[in-house]
């Protein structure tokens, strides 16, 4: 049976990064990084200065040893100044955990103290211009030559692959085989002669920049493979559920605040004598709003439960972020519409909330994809 209260740990950890997060990441520098398109070098530092980036990470690594619901109490507080936070937050350290999962002690020693220390980030690299929710249709190489290996290709939608000092876990073929065994994950420097990196505009996560990487003939040393040859694939879908879980979080947390915005403003604005919020049609969306939030935050924690017990929430994992990213887009949609042309407006955050939203249903897994997932597991073939 799952306890529905928290720690006071817990409680205290959701208190510690809201306090942060007000001190270091008010609304009005959400604003400037988003509309700067820059990177929050210094919110990352804060970060680390505080041991965020050791939460999910054993004390014999010099991590905190925390469990999964505090990961996704941090995600949902992060998730509150907006759902591209907690991209920011999350890539390195589900990277990070893949190489204290399948790294040699070499590289864990190597990549995880300076991790976890904030000196250097981690990012990742699957999707393909012919490979999106069909990961084993990538066609990126890596061929052995010597004492290295040598990649070509090209990568697209690799989120923060142009942030200063990262590590990009880039998954390529080594074999001619079926991709679960033709795949190898490999950690590249983002400074590699014959990497490019080339920014792909998007409509969100602007403060976590989108890029495309494209490899000729970059040479890595061949301890740079992170697993064994051809073992990528059992790399590649060893952090999936814990990255879909936190990313449920986020979008709790992202929609949690467009509630919270948009009920502050229908309490204020006045139209026809009266606030706009005492108006049935106004009050039923925003009871409806409120009301989805609490639904989606319950589904996130009780898969969150599950996996922190050691049971199989693929289930309920995915019904987590299936239902809060569509959630999130429906909310944030109706909270641009309780705001009016102020939510429409630019110089407001209601507009940065929608624009992230839209991009919940595709990253992490699509919304598809989640329900091809729930479909089999309730014993059906989807065709």
């Amino acid at each position: 049976m799952f306890d529905f209260s928290l720690t006071e740990e817990q409680l205290q950890l959701r208190e510690t990064v809201r306090a942060l997060m007000a001190r270091h990441a008010p609304s009005e520098q959400l604003r400037r990084w988003d509309e700067e398109e820059s990177y929050p070098y210094e919110l990352y530092a804060r970060w680390a200065e505080l041991g965020l980036l050791t939460l999910p990470f054993p004390t014999e690594v010099g991590g905190a040893g925390a469990g999964v619901v505090d990961l996704v109490l941090l995600a949902e507080e992060l998730g509150r100044s907006g759902y591209d936070l907690t991209g920011l937050y999350g890539t390195p350290i589900f990277t990070g955990l893949n190489v204290l999962h399948h790294g040699t002690p070499e590289q864990q020693q190597r990549f995880l103290p300076p991790l976890l220390e904030g000196r250097i980030r981690m990012s990742v690299a699957m999707t393909e211009a012919g490979a999106g929710s069909d990961a084993g249709a990538m066609r990126t190489r890596a061929e052995r030559r010597g004492d290295v290996f040598v990649l070509n290709g090209e990568k697209v939608f690799a989120s923060g692959g142009a942030v200063d000092d990262t590590f990009i876990c880039v998954y390529a073929r080594t074999g001619d085989g079926p991709h679960q065994e033709a795949l190898s994950a490999f950690l590249v420097d983002n400074r590699s002669p014959g990497l490019e990196i080339h920014k792909i505009p998007t409509l969100g996560r602007h403060m976590f920049p989108t890029t495309q990487l494209v490899f000729t003939d970059v040479e890595v040393p061949a301890d740079a493979l992170l697993g064994p040859l051809n073992g990528g694939w059992d790399v590649l879908l060893s952090g999936l559920r814990l990255e879909r879980i936190v990313t449920s979080a986020a979008y709790v947390g992202n929609a949690s605040a467009v509630v919270d915005e948009a009920l502050a403003y229908a309490k204020e604005r006045q139209q026809f004598g009266r606030r706009i919020g005492d108006f049935q049609a106004i009050a039923h969306l925003l009871a409806d709003m409120a009301t989805d939030v609490e639904a989606a935050r319950w589904l996130t924690y009780r898969a969150a439960w599950l996996l922190d017990t050691g049971q199989d929430a693929l289930l309920e994992i995915c019904m987590a972020k299936l239902f809060g990213s569509e959630r999130f887009v429906e909310i944030a949609r109706q909270g641009v519409q309780i705001l009016g042309g102020y939510g429409y407006s630019m110089e407001f955050p209601m507009q940065r909330h929608l624009r992230a939203a839209v991009g919940s249903t595709i990253t992490a897994g699509t919304s598809q994809m989640q329900r091809e997932t729930i479909a089999r597991r309730l014993g059906l073939k989807p065709r």
